[in-house]
């Protein structure tokens, strides 16, 4: 009977395995925080904004025609007087609409005297962000109901807003109508860049405007994320190139 003989190749032991250079796990745990930071950031842009284009001047100068705004989702309980808001009510035709809210359920928002100033239960508020001075179009006084709101938007003699619909409600909307939170301005890229927030009426009791959102940490995360990962790959590129130099150059 004939013996069957078994040939195994040598395994190497643990100690004979190359070990992986600190760089190169520096590079790796490098390239993985700039993932999470990338991913994490647009992700929540992602969930918590959306993008809306604006159609007509009537937010000029604060928001013009062609502009491409970042608007946060909201209830219509964190809204606020002076916040800029995205919605959508069927009196006014159903459309997305964008305009600022100067005043509340219990308000009663007016214009007085010879140039129309805007007035909230009797205090002028100052508006800087008007596309311009003086007369602000026709006198008005509503009580908005509660649950209400009244939008006015920032080129009041080239806007359509609650001063239009004052048959309806007083020109109000339902606060459930709005959708969104206008935040930032993000194309063109020459005007790209965060909306601010109002304290025109900050000095009224009840509620103001609101904080901004997380756009513009998750911004910096997503962009700080994308440029570790460019800066790592591009440097661990290089330094593999300088090894084999090294070596093609000392055989």
């Amino acid at each position: 009977m004939s013996s069957v003989v078994e040939q195994t190749a040598d395994r190497p032991t643990a100690a004979a395995r190359p070990r992986r250079r600190p760089a190169a796990v520096l590079q790796g745990v490098a390239i993985a925080l700039g993932l999470v930071l990338m991913i994490g950031g647009f992700a929540l842009i992602a969930i918590d904004y959306r993008p809306y284009k604006i159609p007509t001047a009537s937010m000029s100068p604060t928001l013009q025609i062609g502009d491409t705004v970042l608007a946060r989702k909201i209830g219509g309980g964190a809204v606020g007087r002076g916040d800029v808001v995205v919605f959508r009510d069927q009196d006014w035709g159903g459309e997305l609409m964008v305009k600022r809210v100067v005043a509340v359920g219990g308000d009663t928002v007016a214009t007085t005297g010879a140039e129309h100033r805007l007035t909230v239960d009797g205090q002028p508020v100052e508006e800087p962000y008007l596309a311009a001075k003086g007369l602000q179009g026709e006198s008005f006084s509503v009580t908005v109901p509660p649950g209400r709101l009244f939008l006015l938007g920032d080129n009041r003699l080239g806007s359509l807003d609650s001063r239009t619909h004052l048959e309806v409600d007083g020109g109000t909307v339902p606060a459930g109508a709005v959708e969104a939170r206008v935040e930032a301005t993000v194309l063109p890229f020459g005007r790209t860049g965060e909306l601010g927030r109002s304290t025109a009426f900050d000095a009224l009791k009840g509620p103001a405007a609101g904080e901004p959102g997380p756009l513009q940490p998750a911004a910096y995360a997503t962009v700080a994320g994308a440029a570790l990962i460019v800066v790592v790959s591009a440097a661990g590129g290089v330094a593999g190139l300088a090894r084999r130099f090294r070596r093609g150059s000392g055989s």
